[in-house]
C-alpha cells in the first residue's frame, strides 16, 4: 500500500464515519430509555477498543496493516447496513462491541501504515499533510450531510456509508503501481 492509497482510503473512511456519527448518536438516544444507557453504549465501545489494542497490536505484526484495514472497512460496511434495523438497546450494545474491535483495528493499522509510508527525513511534514486532508474530508462530510439530510432518510445515510467503506476497502486492496509506471504517467 502506498502513502497515496492510505491517504485516499482513510479520507474516505473518515468521511463515511463523519457522515453518520451525529445521526448514530440520535439513534442511540432514541433506542435507549435514558442518558445512562447512551453513556454505557459509548463506554462499551471505548472499553472494548482499549482492551483489544494490545492483542490487535501483536496480531498486526503477523497479518500486516493492510489486512487489518481491509477487515475494518468491510466489517464497518456490514455494521452500517445493520445499524438502521436495530430495535433494542441490547442490539446496540452488541454493535458497540463490534465497532470497538473494528475501531481498534483501524486505529492500530492506520498508525502502522502511516509510519511505514513516510520517510524519516520528512515524516512530520507527511503526517501533517495526511491529517490535513483526512480532517478536511471529515469536516466537509459533516457540513454536506447537514444540508442533504433533508432529502434523505437517516437509514439511507448508513447505506451510503456502507458503500463508502467498501470503496475504501477497494482502494486498499488495489496493488500499488510501481514507481516506473507512475513516472510514465506523469510525463
Amino acid at each position: 500500500m502506498t502513502y497515496k492509497q492510505l491517504l485516499h482510503s482513510q479520507s474516505l473512511m473518515i468521511t463515511a464515519s463523519s457522515i453518520v456519527f451525529p445521526f448514530y448518536l440520535l439513534l442511540l438516544r432514541n433506542l435507549g430509555d435514558s442518558y445512562s444507557q447512551f453513556g454505557l453504549a459509548y463506554g462499551i465501545f471505548a472499553l472494548t477498543a482499549a482492551l483489544s489494542h494490545p492483542l490487535i497490536g501483536s496480531w498486526s505484526d503477523r497479518v500486516g496493516e493492510k489486512r487489518l484495514l481491509l477487515l475494518y472497512t468491510f466489517g464497518m460496511a456490514v455494521v452500517m447496513i445493520i445499524i438502521p434495523v436495530l430495535t433494542t438497546i441490547t442490539q446496540v450494545y452488541i454493535v458497540q462491541i463490534i465497532m470497538g474491535l473494528l475501531g481498534a483495528l483501524q486505529k492500530t493499522a492506520e498508525k502502522i501504515a502511516l509510519s511505514r509510508q513516510t520517510d524519516r527525513a520528512h515524516r512530520g511534514k507527511q503526517v501533517g499533510h495526511y491529517h490535513l486532508w483526512t480532517s478536511i474530508w471529515a469536516a466537509l462530510a459533516v457540513i454536506a450531510t447537514g444540508y442533504i439530510i433533508d432529502f434523505l432518510t437517516i437509514g439511507s445515510l448508513f447505506y451510503i456509508t456502507s458503500f463508502m467503506y467498501v470503496a475504501a476497502g477497494v482502494l486498499i486492496w488495489q496493488k500499488p503501481k510501481t514507481i516506473e509506471l507512475e513516472r510514465r504517467h506523469s510525463l
